[in-house]
């Protein structure tokens, strides 16, 4: 069986069909279903039933290309761990879990792989198609209506449904690869992190800070730092030289302590892992059956083999143990696995791994590599689970499969502290959601890069609705915790973490469903009401159960004055005396109830004897029902009945509604405790009373001109506060930056073929340029860093010259006859760096830029000219697939070179010097990124291969530059098809 097999089972109920196209007959048994492979071979395709949308597939040159067709105005979902859009219609994407660190909206594939698309049709009807592979797989969802799964052949496709909502896809999809663990009440509360908090003074001092200002948190989080040379499972004795007493501390204020532990294992005899590990012969193997070693934080590494059942075992101990230092959670990073010193960013696809039978037996990577994050984090589990029997295992992992829910939690990697991640965000979580992922959230306010203090208090507010809620940030970065960006940004957060912590019954609850059921719990906002297109859509809401947050995402907008498109039926607002411009707008859908807890500080703080609050929203005919579960908030209990489920009734007769318990499961017995019971009216308008829970409550409603009136005072009142109240200062975090005046924000250019962006701040630099007709994203970077780049100044430099240049001139042009934008920025020694990019209008498949390094005030004695400079253009290119990407080009000689990965890095100068133009092919894509060039302009060109992308650098002469001779690179870019 394939190793997908141990994720789930395929059974053939739940409205889940199988399809195998890798079974051979010599007679169709379904001739009017069948496909020919390369053979001409008639193969059928497999199922017990065959449903109404049945595949076409083809097998070519070893691959499986297996086809769904739908009618027009179906939407496609899912497809896992992505970044960009809600809706995937137009999308391709790549399944090999890839450390993605700096990733943008087009970048694929990223951390995780789930080769699973949720499929709406416009009728409303849902339905659900998983690819049963683990190895490299496409998705390709550019043609209208239409579903492409391209892998090595061979597999099975397994479809779900239909059914009449989307929810039954899940549930129904939940029955092959198993739902969320239940999660300890503690990890849905508020996690604070960094990489790295350097030391356990540094930890005790954040934890103080919290409870010294009231915020809520329950988590603090270690980073590698903590560990002795990035040694997994050890610590370093000056940093936390007594474990013992900080758990204690971090135990005694109401928090826990998350620890990361890495797959990379230092290779050092006398390291006592690494000794452990050899003797129990538990590491992944090279062609050779030799130990693979690979560089990464500790230096050279070895890796556990976590398909084997006693590797497996070997770390599920090394587990047990390191949890009795106070370890509450564990962190599972790197675990793609990556790999620094290789092109590909993970070891070889020809490594060996000793699997398990039932997991498919002795294979290379390629078969192995997508689960090989899920089997870690299996490890992980178990290894908890050995450490105490009675709590609940809590472990995030990186890197995952479709299944790997069943074994940790997620967060959507290495993000970048800007508005447009803040947007994406959203949709990764409800992506990861409808791949049967619900416990899920970003680093709220970015991990690279400086948050604004607007930034920040923005993503607090939104990043405490997600179902995991962690602030986390890089190395060198300025603070991000939430008082770090002033009083005004500080005030938000608190408010949004009061948010979330009154609603982790609601919370608590809606994961108890997960966990049983399937059912997501964070979904768009289409859930309400598939058939309605308007919502299909809609990126910056979306809901908790009947809970609907409605957020702004952009940095000009509070979210009171977006325009809230609401699904059908009562939709009623509310807050908790907390609205703000900077907090997202909440909706309790008609029909529901949902519960509330006092506000506190940790889930320690509260009891189930504490007040409990039932917030209630009629529907038009007058009724609401609500669901809350409660146990201990740990351990198994619950598995044997030791648990409370209470089923609320709402229901208005005449002038009275009536609160009170429909029914009752579980064994626990009623806390005593009094109720109060908020009856929404709309505009945040509401009656409310107390009472006893388990006794019936009356409230009397007035008539229905006191409750307009009511409603109307509220919306007025509502109005004037956030009229009156400003939006969290928007000012730049960029210490000793110059032009601090200019937007970190990206200016694009978008005409014809392409797509760019631009960010002024940096000098201008291009850091994603996307060619639209085929979806490929050539370059894409962390905006501070690499991407594209000019005359960086490291190795030759003007009197003062450094890499942080001023841009003095910004100017976009759409009129004419391109679209363009023209920048200078001062590198000093009087001289500027003049760059115009442009997409001319007769030719949009290209993109031009015109460099130049120009005198503009020699100072006297110069003689007129600057010192030796040297115009470089080095962009950094980023590789979909490094194996199949290579440099082709034709030397001034007439000498054809094809410079490949493995080359590392080559100089071509002379005659050697690519004759005007060079291409960057990707095999697997069949394409090619032509750079044509003025060779006259160029001195030599150099290839560097990388960590998953390549240099292509031009680089000028060196020489002086004077007011009548100035350096200039002119060069182009097109996309063509490569043959």
């Amino acid at each position: 069986m394939a190793p997908t097999d141990m994720i789930y089972e395929p059974i053939l109920e739940h409205g889940v069909f199988r399809f195998d196209c890798s079974v051979e007959h010599k007679e169709a048994a379904f001739p009017s279903v069948s496909f020919k492979n390369s053979k001409e071979r008639e193969t059928p395709i497999v199922s017990h039933h065959v449903p109404a949308y049945i595949p076409t597939c083809e097998c070519l040159q070893g691959q499986q290309v297996v086809t769904f067709e739908f009618s027009l105005g179906t939407s496609f979902y899912g497809t896992g761990e992505v970044s960009g859009q809600l809706e995937r219609t137009g999308k391709r994407v790549f399944t090999w879990n890839t450390d993605a660190w700096g990733y943008g909206p087009g970048t694929t594939p990223l951390y995780q792989s789930h080769p699973w698309v949720l499929v709406v049709l416009r009728t409303g009807q849902t339905l659900g198609v998983l690819a049963d592979t683990t190895r490299k797989c496409e998705i390709d969802l550019r043609k209208e209506a239409s579903i492409r799964f391209i892998a090595p052949t061979s597999y099975p496709i397994i479809t779900f449904g239909s059914f009449s909502s989307p929810t039954a896809v899940l549930e129904s999809l939940s029955h092959a690869i198993g739902t969320v663990f239940m999660p300890p009440r503690w990890a849905l509360g508020y996690h604070q992190c960094r990489f790295s908090y350097m030391s356990d003074k540094r930890v005790t001092e954040i934890a103080q800070t919290f409870r010294d200002k009231k915020i809520p948190c329950d988590v603090i989080w270690m980073d590698i730092d903590y560990m002795d040379g990035f040694r997994c499972f050890t610590f370093d004795k000056e940093r936390f030289p007594d474990l013992s007493a900080l758990a204690t501390y971090l135990h005694d204020n109401g928090f826990k302590a998350v620890w990361m532990l890495d797959p990379g294992i230092k290779e050092e005899e006398g390291y006592y892992v690494y000794d452990s590990g050899s003797k129990n012969n538990v590491w992944v193997r090279q062609e050779d059956w030799k130990p693979f070693i690979g560089e990464v934080w500790p230096g050279p590494c070895v890796f556990p083999d976590y398909t084997n059942s006693e590797a497996r075992s070997w770390w599920a101990n090394m587990v047990k143990e390191f949890m009795s230092n106070g370890v509450d959670g564990i962190w599972n990073d790197m675990n793609e696995p990556a790999v620094f010193n290789t092109v590909t960013k993970t070891m070889p696809e020809n490594n060996i791994h000793g699997g398990d039978d039932e997991l498919g037996g002795v294979q290379n990577h390629s078969h192995y590599h997508n689960v090989y994050g899920t089997l870690m984090g299996r490890s992980t589990y178990e290894g908890m689970k050995l450490a105490d029997k009675n709590k609940r295992p809590f472990v995030l992992t990186r890197a995952g499969f479709i299944g790997s829910q069943r074994y940790a939690a997620t967060w959507t990697g290495d993000n970048l502290s800007n508005w447009e991640h803040l947007h994406m965000s959203i949709s990764m979580v409800l992506q990861l959601g409808l791949s049967g992922q619900p416990l899920s959230g970003p680093d709220i306010g970015g991990f690279g890069g400086n948050a604004t203090p607007r930034l920040f208090g923005r993503w607090m507010g939104i990043g405490a609705m997600f179902p995991f809620c962690r602030g986390h940030s890089e190395v060198a970065t300025d603070d991000h915790e939430p008082w770090s960006f002033g009083e005004e940004c500080e005030e938000v957060c608190r408010a949004a973490l009061m948010r979330r912590y009154q609603l982790l019954p609601h919370f608590y609850t809606l994961f108890y469903i997960s966990h049983t059921t399937g059912a997501p719990v964070a979904a768009p906002i289409f859930f309400a009401d598939p058939k309605d297109s308007r919502l299909r859509t809609i990126e910056n809401a979306f809901l908790l159960g009947p809970l609907l947050i409605y957020a702004s995402t952009s940095s000009t907008q509070g979210s009171h004055e977006l325009q809230h498109i609401l699904p059908r039926g009562t939709w009623l607002r509310f807050d908790f005396k907390d609205s703000h411009p900077d907090l997202p707008t909440l909706y309790l859908q008609g029909g529901s109830i949902i519960t509330l807890a006092p506000p506190h500080l940790h889930v320690g703080e509260f009891s189930l004897s504490d007040d409990l609050t039932l917030l209630v929203s009629l529907d038009e005919n007058g009724r609401a029902e609500g669901v809350l579960f409660e146990d201990d908030g740990d351990g198994y209990g619950y598995t044997k009945g030791r648990f409370l489920i209470t089923h609320y009734i709402a229901e208005q007769h005449s002038s009275t509604v009536t609160v009170k318990i429909l029914k009752t499961e579980g064994e626990w017995q009623r806390p005593k405790r009094r109720v109060h019971v908020q009856l929404l009216l709309g505009g945040g308008a509401m009656l409310d009373t107390w009472g006893t829970d388990g006794e019936i409550i009356h409230i009397e409603v007035p008539s229905e001109s006191e409750v307009s009136e009511l409603i109307s005072a509220s919306n007025e009142c509502f109005k004037l506060h956030m009229e009156n109240t400003n939006l969290i200062p928007e000012k730049e975090v960029l210490p000793g930056q110059k032009g601090m005046e200019l937007s970190k924000e990206p200016v694009e250019l978008n005409s014809g073929d392409w797509k760019l962006n631009i960010v002024p701040w940096i000098g201008g630099r291009i850091w994603s340029m996307k060619h639209v007709p085929s979806g490929v994203q050539w370059l894409h970077s962390r905006i501070d860093i690499n991407g594209y780049e000019e005359y960086s100044g490291t190795e030759y430099r003007s009197a003062g010259c450094t890499e942080e240049y001023n841009v003095t001139e910004r100017h976009l042009e759409h009129a004419g006859e391109e679209e363009s934008l023209t920048l200078e920025g001062d590198i000093s020694g009087g001289l500027v760096l003049r760059r115009k990019i442009s997409i001319p209008n007769d030719n949009p498949r290209v993109f031009r830029i015109a460099s130049s390094i120009e005198a503009r005030s020699i100072g006297a004695g110069s003689g007129g000219f600057s010192r030796l400079v040297c115009l470089r253009v080095h962009p950094t290119f980023t590789l979909l697939h490094p194996t199949d990407t290579f440099v082709s080009f034709t030397s001034i000689d007439g000498s054809k070179h094809e410079v490949w990965p493995d080359s590392e890095e080559k100089l071509y100068e002379g005659n050697n010097l690519p004759h005007g133009e060079w291409m960057l092919v990707d095999k697997g894509l069949n394409l090619g990124l032509v750079n044509k060039f003025d060779v006259s302009q160029v001195f030599k060109c150099i290839v560097h291969w990388d960590f998953g992308t390549v240099n292509m650098e031009l680089w000028s002469e060196e020489r002086p530059v004077s007011n009548e001779s100035p350096l200039k690179i002119e060069h182009e870019y097109e996309v063509t098809s490569y043959l």
